[in-house]
């Protein structure tokens, strides 16, 4: 059920870079994901487009919330055919909620995560970072900000990643589909 800030109840999963997020591990295998995700609901397979010759083929295995009535996939994960599991995306609104440090990550007004980022940034004496697009975040390689139009507020969606096959970033391995989220571009 959706609260007032448009944003649904939600497990609590954490993060470990380079390791995964909640049940998914990067690395794991279609099926793999398929059966840790499980816990959170149905899921669904499909292939995505290759935009780029670079990279092997990757599928997008989307988890939808069991009980919720139809809606965005709670969590999208890609894995390629080279690496495995290389992005998981939580969903602004379905997903579960991934802290990095303490600092809650999804389903955020996009500027109150840039003004506690930078509360978090002073406080620990530590870096944070902006996306191309303008959003802050953690300076952890592993964590990519996007952002995921909720009614009129634009709420943070972070993907999860490791470097996939034939990329030199995890800006540079992001799925195609990422750069669309709700249908729109968010590049």
């Amino acid at each position: 059920m959706a609260s007032k800030t448009g944003v649904a109840e939600r497990d609590e999963w954490s993060y470990s870079p380079t390791v995964g997020v909640g049940p998914l591990r990067f690395g794991m295998t279609v099926d793999e994901v398929v059966e840790a995700a499980e816990m959170l609901g149905q899921t669904k397979v499909s292939d995505c487009a290759r935009d780029h010759a670079i990279f092997t083929p990757t599928w997008k295995v989307e988890v939808h919330r069991r009980g919720v009535a139809p809606s965005p996939p709670a969590v999208t994960a890609y894995v390629s055919q080279a690496v495995g599991l290389f992005c998981i995306a939580a969903d602004a609104v379905h997903g579960p909620q991934v802290a990095y440090d303490g600092l809650p990550l999804v389903g955020r007004d996009l500027s109150e995560l840039e003004s506690d980022a930078i509360a978090y940034a002073e406080a620990m004496d530590v870096h944070f970072r902006y996306t191309p697009e303008g959003y802050a975040g953690p300076d952890d390689s592993g964590v990519v900000m996007r952002g995921q139009l909720v009614g009129q507020v634009l709420r943070s969606r972070p993907l999860f990643m490791v470097t996939r096959d034939g990329a030199n970033t995890e800006w540079d391995s992001m799925p195609s589909e990422e750069y669309r989220v709700n249908g729109h571009s968010t590049a």
